[in-house]
């Protein structure tokens, strides 16, 4: 036997198709293991769009959450439903395509951009399964060593009403970066406690500026049920309150640009 074995055999054009075959099987079970949540499509009124794509939604899975926070199974009816917000405080101005309008205080109401997601009542864990997110106040391991330590600074409103002073710093831990700033409200303006995520306010040198919202709004940002921790169905509604406040704080704001 004078022919060596794939002696006339391509293994070049082998390894191609090799690698083309494995390209396409990668990319079908990437896109069907993204397909987890949300799926299948929905239309405007609530049914099944006809329209699914042509990647099958794939089987059950349970996955195990760490740090004994049970298990989850995707894609699930019960997992759906669970986080699924009904009831919503919308009318549709047309027919199939056509945008919703909000039919009550969208800021209150939580639609548009002030939408939130029904995630889990429980805080966020590092590694270790502590909170993730905590108030300086609670520890002395973190320091503002760089910029305007916020604290002690006027908070001033939209509208530039000057609704409290900021009395701490909720900061990342593992991540080491501020998350939200703690506001001390006055009377005027409801009193107590309330957040701001860090993206909605500019410090400066003698105050902290939050456009987003008015004076009048301060009142009825969502608040946290502890005092040291915050969860992320808590931080869901306390952003989409002030995201929500750049579009509906003011009618002006909804009116268009000429």
């Amino acid at each position: 036997m004078d022919t060596p074995f794939f002696g006339n055999f391509d293994l070049a054009s082998l390894s191609i198709w090799l690698f083309w075959i494995f390209f396409a099987l990668l990319i079908y079970y990437l896109q069907t293991e993204n397909m987890r949540e949300g799926y299948p499509l929905e239309a405007d009124e609530g049914g099944e769009s006809p329209n699914q794509g042509p990647f099958p939604v794939p089987k059950e899975k349970t996955f195990k959450l760490p740090h004994g926070r049970g298990e989850v199974t995707v894609p699930s009816v019960e997992n759906e439903d669970a986080h699924r917000r009904t009831d919503l405080a919308l009318e549709q101005t047309g027919s199939t395509g056509f945008p919703f309008a909000p039919t009550g205080d969208p800021m209150l109401d939580g639609v548009g951009p002030a939408s939130w997601a029904p995630r889990r009542d429980l805080p966020e864990l590092d590694g270790h399964g502590h909170p993730k997110i905590v108030p300086m106040e609670q520890t002395e391991a973190y320091r503002v060593s760089a910029g305007r330590d916020p604290r002690g600074l006027p908070v001033v409103a939209g509208d530039d009403a000057v609704v409290g002073e900021i009395c701490d710093i909720w900061i990342d831990a593992p991540e080491q970066l501020v998350r939200y700033l703690e506001v001390e409200l006055n009377e005027a303006h409801g009193g107590g406690k309330r957040l701001i995520p860090i993206n909605f306010a500019r410090i400066g040198a003698a105050r902290v500026k939050v456009r987003s919202i008015f004076g009048q709004h301060f009142a009825n940002v969502p608040t946290t049920k502890s005092h040291t921790q915050i969860t992320l169905l808590e931080e869901d509604k306390i952003t989409g309150y002030y995201g929500g406040g750049t579009l509906y704080a003011s009618a002006d704001r909804t009116a268009p640009f000429v």
